[in-house]
């Protein structure tokens, strides 16, 4: 279906306060996924006092991660086949199963499994978010919505390492899963009751074969990010074994895709420009963004001998600037109806803003991180909010959840390849500096030195003064090195087409008593 051949359904638009309480119902389901990424991080050294098994510690983390990207663009099919809102409950209610069992836990392989389970339930939450808004919504008015949903991934990251501290030094680590359960619940009830939505052809078939090939190829490039340069070397036997069986996974489901009747992804949405523009520009974004706010930190505390909580602090303008910055120009894009200027304006800071981290030193005043934490936050909210307003203008509605998936994959990759790559770079960097700066005859190498801050403020005072230095040179390569892929964005968004956004929601009557049948047919409307 091309752009401007949607029909009209003759029903009521959707009052503003319909809006607010589908959206309600959506940002709660948003929130609970956002804050499970934050508020376990403050109690890990807690859990494994508790559990053991500290040789497993990064697995609780990696484990939700590899399985909520794996699965992330089945769901946007799954949507598509199934009607979004069935999936979207179940989603939800396997990422509540996952906290139960996480909280029952009592052995780290079992919080683990459980993790996995919860990452599978939440590589479903987000995709069908933005994919239902895009049902619910007209183009020309999704981009201010969507910068209240940002606001929610803001709150995550700002309260969920406090309320994780403070559920576990006085109530119990089991409760960073328990307090997913009511809010959780709450969003399911909300959107059961009152969100209704087209049925779709269940008859169709799903691409299963596609979808194990898919899932396999991921695990084995994001298995890579997380074991590369680390457990194991880069040339080792395991890494390029890894490397040949995803690329050989990635032919065998492009040979699959071509045939398949039912494609997972199909390959048709490729030939769409503002596909590819969309998923690369979001790739390169999050792997700019996480590949340095991942390392900031470290070089707040290690460098300059900033406190943890400070150096939270000096972070947060950038989660602020992005949530005020998606807000107005979400506002502004529904005002003018135009929308390609802004991904383009922040194309043009963001590697500014990362250059500028590659220009701090020791010496840096905490003025000047901030400032340059507020230019970044402020060309990522110029970005991200969007550039998915212009792939939901540009794709049929029959394609909107797989195509809203496949942007939330690419940024999942992104992300993590990010954190690899840079990981490596300053791996490789310190593996270089700390033998020329270290005093002879210590005994501090890049693998037997440890990345706390704490432990390098006990060294001897020389000693301490080369590993600070090694690591401010460390960081200065990789922040230098995110600069350029970060300014791959630009050229690509010069070449977006601007399209007339529409003013017609796909669901114009989305928001009514529940029927026996769950839902009803509807047309499409006219933009």
């Amino acid at each position: 279906m091309a752009r401007g051949d949607l029909g009209s359904t003759g029903g009521a638009p959707l009052t503003h306060r319909q809006i607010q309480v589908i959206y309600f119902g959506l940002m709660l389901g948003v929130l609970v996924s956002s804050l499970d990424q934050t508020i376990v991080a403050t109690a890990l050294p807690t859990i494994v006092g508790d559990l053991g098994g500290l040789n497993h510690l990064s697995w609780v983390i990696t484990a939700y991660l590899l399985a909520a990207t794996a699965t992330t663009p089945i769901y946007g099919k799954l949507g598509d086949l199934f009607g979004r809102k069935v999936v979207f409950q179940v989603a939800i209610v396997i990422f509540l199963a996952g906290s139960a069992l996480s909280g029952f836990s009592h052995t780290m392989v079992e919080l683990i499994a459980f993790r996995a389970e919860q990452g599978i339930g939440a590589g479903g939450i987000f995709p069908l978010v933005m994919a239902i808004i895009g049902d619910v919504l007209a183009p020309r008015e999704r981009g201010k919505y969507q910068g209240y949903m940002n606001a929610v991934f803001t709150f995550s990251a700002i309260s969920g390492p406090a309320v994780g501290g403070l559920f576990t030094e006085h109530l119990s680590w089991r409760w960073c899963f328990y307090v997913n359960l009511p809010i959780g619940a709450f969003a399911l009830v909300v959107i059961s009751l009152v969100l209704r939505l087209p049925l779709t052809d269940s008859s169709r078939r799903i691409d299963y074969l596609g979808s194990l090939l898919l899932s396999g190829a991921v695990l084995c490039v994001l298995f890579v990010s997380v074991w590369g340069g680390g457990a194991y070397a880069w040339s080792s036997p395991q890494i390029l074994m890894l490397l040949l069986g995803g690329a050989a996974l990635v032919a065998l489901f492009v040979q699959h895709e071509r045939r398949a009747p039912e494609p997972l992804l199909p390959l048709r949405l490729f030939s769409n420009a503002t596909f590819r523009i969309v998923n690369t520009v979001g790739f390169l974004a999050m792997m700019a963004l996480f590949g340095t706010t991942a390392y900031l930190p470290l070089f707040l505390q290690l460098v300059t001998s900033t406190p943890p909580t400070l150096s939270g602090l000096l972070i947060m303008p950038q989660s602020l600037s992005v949530t005020i910055v998606s807000i107005v120009v979400g506002r502004r894009v529904a005002k003018s109806g135009r929308y390609k200027a802004w991904p383009v304006a922040g194309a043009v800071l963001v590697p500014l803003a990362i250059f500028g981290l590659s220009s701090l030193t020791p010496h840096s005043s905490r003025l000047e991180v901030a400032a340059t934490m507020v230019v970044l936050g402020i060309g990522m909210g110029m970005i991200l909010t969007v550039i998915v307003v212009a792939l939901q203008n540009d794709v049929a509605r029959a394609d909107m959840g797989t195509a809203t998936a496949s942007y939330m994959f690419f940024r999942n990759v992104g992300s993590a390849f990010g954190v690899a790559l840079y990981g490596t770079i300053m791996n490789a960097r310190l593996r270089y500096w700390i033998p020329r700066l270290v005093p002879h005859g210590a005994r501090v190498t890049a693998s037997n030195l440890a990345y706390s801050p704490a432990k390098v403020t006990t060294l001897p005072t020389p000693l301490r003064l080369a590993v600070v230095d090694s690591f401010a040179r460390s960081l200065h390569v990789v922040f230098l090195f995110a600069a350029p892929v970060a300014a791959l964005s630009l050229p690509l968004l010069l070449l977006l087409r601007e399209h007339p956004l529409r003013t017609g929601a796909y669901v114009q009557n989305a928001l009514a008593e529940p029927d026996p049948h769950g839902g009803a047919r509807v047309a499409e409307p006219a933009s």
